[in-house]
C-alpha cells in the first residue's frame, strides 16, 4: 500500500507511536546508561547506539504508513514541497509533540521515576544553537537526498547520520522540536531546561529550511510537485 492509501487516522497514530517510541528510547537509554556507568562518554555511547538503532527500526516499519517523519520540521519541509497538505502537516506536528511527551512519561514509568519532571539541564549558547542548526540541516539533507537516490536505504541513512551527529555536534543532535519539548520534561541524562527550548527550536527550523533550499537547487528538483491528492501545481 502507498502512504496515501492509509486513512489519516492511522497515519497520525503511526506518527504519534513512532515519535513516542523514539523519545522513550532516547530518555530510557539515557537513564539506563546513567545507572550503569559514571563515565559520561560511555553513557553517551549507549544513548547513541540505542537511538540510531531504534530510528532504523521505526522508519522501516512505520515509513510505509505515514512516511515516518516523527519530527515537526520534517513535516514542515514536506509541506513546503507540496507533498503534505497544511491541515495534515499541522496534525502531524501536533501528534508528534504529544507522542514525544508520552514517550518521556513511559520512560519514567519503566524506571520507576516520578512521571512529571522539569529538566534543570542547561543547554544554551551560540555554539549549541549552531550545533542544532547543523544537525537538523544534515538530517533533512540526508532524508531528501536519500529519497531521491537511495529510497530503500533511508532508514539506515537516518539512523547512521543521527548516531554520528550525537558525537560531532556540541548539542548531541536533538534535531527535532518534538523531541526537544519531550526532553524538557525529564530531569535525567537527556534533559534540557524549558527555558533553553526556543534557541534549540529556532536552530532546528533554520537548519531544516536551509537544507530544503539547498536540496532544491543542488538536486535540480523540478518546479512542479505532486500534491497529496495527486494534483500537480507549481510552487
Amino acid at each position: 500500500m502507498a502512504i496515501n492509501d492509509f486513512p489519516i487516522s492511522r497515519r497520525l497514530v503511526s506518527e504519534a507511536l513512532g515519535t513516542g517510541l523514539l523519545v522513550a528510547t532516547v530518555v530510557g537509554s539515557g537513564i539506563m546508561a546513567d545507572k550503569l556507568t559514571t563515565d559520561v562518554a560511555l553513557a553517551l555511547l549507549g544513548n547513541t547506539l540505542a537511538t540510531g538503532a531504534m530510528l532504523v527500526v521505526l522508519i522501516s516499519v512505520l515509513g510505509p504508513i505515514s512516511g515516518a517523519h516523527f519530527n515537526p520540521v520534517v513535516s514542515l519541509v514536506f509541506f513546503m514541497r507540496r507533498e503534505l497538505g497544511a491541515t495534515r502537516a499541522l496534525a502531524y506536528m501536533l501528534v508528534q509533540v504529544l507522542g514525544g511527551i508520552a514517550g518521556t512519561l513511559l520512560a519514567h514509568a519503566m524506571f520507576e521515576l516520578p512521571l512529571l519532571q522539569i529538566s534543570t539541564m542547561s543547554r544554551t549558547g551560540t555554539a549549541q544553537w549552531l550545533a542544532e542548526a547543523t544537525a537538523t540541516f544534515g538530517l533533512v539533507f540526508v532524508i531528501l537526498a536519500g529519497l531521491r537516490f537511495r529510497a530503500e536505504t533511508v532508514a539506515w541513512l537516518v539512523g547512521l547520520y543521527i548516531a554520528a551527529a550525537y558525537w560531532f555536534t556540541a548539542s548531541t543532535s536533538f534535531a527535532n522540536p518534538a523531541v526537544a519539548i519531550a526532553r524538557s520534561l525529564t530531569n535525567t541524562f537527556s534533559g534540557i531546561r524549558p527555558v533553553d527550548l526556543p534557541g534549540f527550536v529556532a536552530g532546528e527550523v533554520l537548519g531544516a529550511l536551509l537544507a530544503f533550499a539547498l536540496v532544491r537547487w543542488l538536486l535540480l528538483e523540478p518546479r512542479t510537485a505532486q500534491s497529496p491528492s495527486g494534483q500537480e501545481f507549481a510552487p
